[in-house]
């Protein structure tokens, strides 16, 4: 294993070099001279039979791959797993995003983004997302650059269903969880929403209801959530947790995990892991559309604010259906999300681009 740190300055730094290209901010973002460097020696001491690249900003590290190879006239096949659609979240996000300074970089990006993410999939033997949704949005991009080569295949998340499991404690009687990274713009905008758009309702007839915001590197509008309330015992009403060693804790022991997104892509892996523990989820359409869950046994979907603090009220009220939906959600998860399914879809993709149609 190589790894090599990545300075904030650096990262801003290939970013306003990038303003002067058609590449998107995304594009050099992760760019470690060091790094390149340190790839090219072991592709010319021991070149691999394959190399998966990954995300957006891992692509240019694939590109590289790719000329060296022909550069050495010994073509190294790469597999992009691209996990999201970074140009449908940023068109979501333009539309739904709370903050006006992250709508504004976004729209400006965009554009570039679309170009470059369809230019993309051409340059790469196997191209891999996570949700139909992500494949549907990359392959328009894809049109749009040119004839599609190849298809652009789903590979699901996978959970550590080990790692990821029910405690051994009762549930707290009254507190539900969010979690992700709380700097993600999608997680920000989720988290206000939760609680100013949703929990007033819930409070008028649960006032003793907690709020757990669990994830690192909380943004200023989530860390002001913290002020919301308190509550007959004098504890707040909303607590967000930042950085915590493990977040297994807190989707053991709340009464509900929820996932109020308004905008994303992929697959939404707070709500894998909270269902892998058991946790009786409520989500919005937007955080569960690239699951196969049924919705109403494994998870539950509230599609509005009002919608979402009834079946808040109804699932707190209800200990049976809590269980019930808990235990038919691991059940899912081990289904269609264990790694070792994962795996083999991915081997499946080394193969191919090891041995592509018509080339032994």
């Amino acid at each position: 294993v190589i790894a090599e740190q990545l300075p904030l300055w650096r990262s801003l730094g290939n970013s306003l070099l990038t303003l002067f290209t058609r590449a998107p901010l995304q594009a050099n973002f992760c760019w470690q001279p060091r790094l390149a460097r340190r790839i090219v020696q072991l592709l010319e001491q021991d070149p691999p039979d394959v190399v998966h690249v990954e995300h957006l900003r891992g692509a240019p590290y694939g590109l590289l791959v790719k000329r060296l190879g022909q550069a050495r006239q010994i073509p190294i096949p790469v597999v992009w797993d691209s996990v999201d659609c970074i140009s449908y979240l940023f068109e979501q996000a333009v539309k739904v995003s709370r903050s006006r300074k992250g709508q504004l970089l976004t729209h400006l990006d965009l554009a570039r983004t679309r170009r470059y993410e369809g230019s993309l999939v051409h340059q790469f033997d196997q191209v891999a997302v996570t949700s139909p949704i992500d494949k549907k949005a990359l392959e328009d991009l894809v049109w749009k650059a040119g004839p599609l080569a190849g298809a652009v295949h789903v590979v699901g998340n996978g959970v550590d269903l080990s790692y990821f499991a029910p405690g051994d404690e009762p549930r707290n009687p009254a507190t539900l969880v969010f979690s992700g990274k709380m700097s993600y713009h999608a997680n920000v905008t989720a988290a206000v929403h939760l609680v100013r758009d949703i929990m007033p309702k819930v409070w008028s007839q649960c006032p003793d209801v907690e709020v757990w915001l669990a994830g690192k590197d909380p943004a200023a509008e989530v860390r002001a959530l913290s002020q919301t309330g308190t509550m007959t015992n004098g504890h707040g009403k909303v607590v967000v947790t930042g950085t915590v060693p493990d977040l297994r804790p807190y989707l053991q022991k709340s009464t509900l995990a929820v996932a109020p997104v308004l905008y994303g892509a992929g697959v939404q892996n707070k709500v894998l892991e909270a269902m892998a523990c058991g946790s009786p989820v409520i989500a919005s359409p937007q955080a569960c559309s690239a699951l196969q869950a049924q919705p109403g046994r494994e998870l539950l979907v509230a599609e509005n604010s009002d919608l979402f603090a009834d079946t808040i009220l109804r699932l707190l009220a209800n200990q049976s259906q809590r269980q019930h939906v808990g235990e038919a959600a691991r059940q899912y998860v081990a289904r269609h999300h264990s790694w070792d399914a994962m795996a083999a879809c991915f081997e499946q993709l080394y193969q191919r681009a090891i041995h592509p149609a018509g080339r032994d």
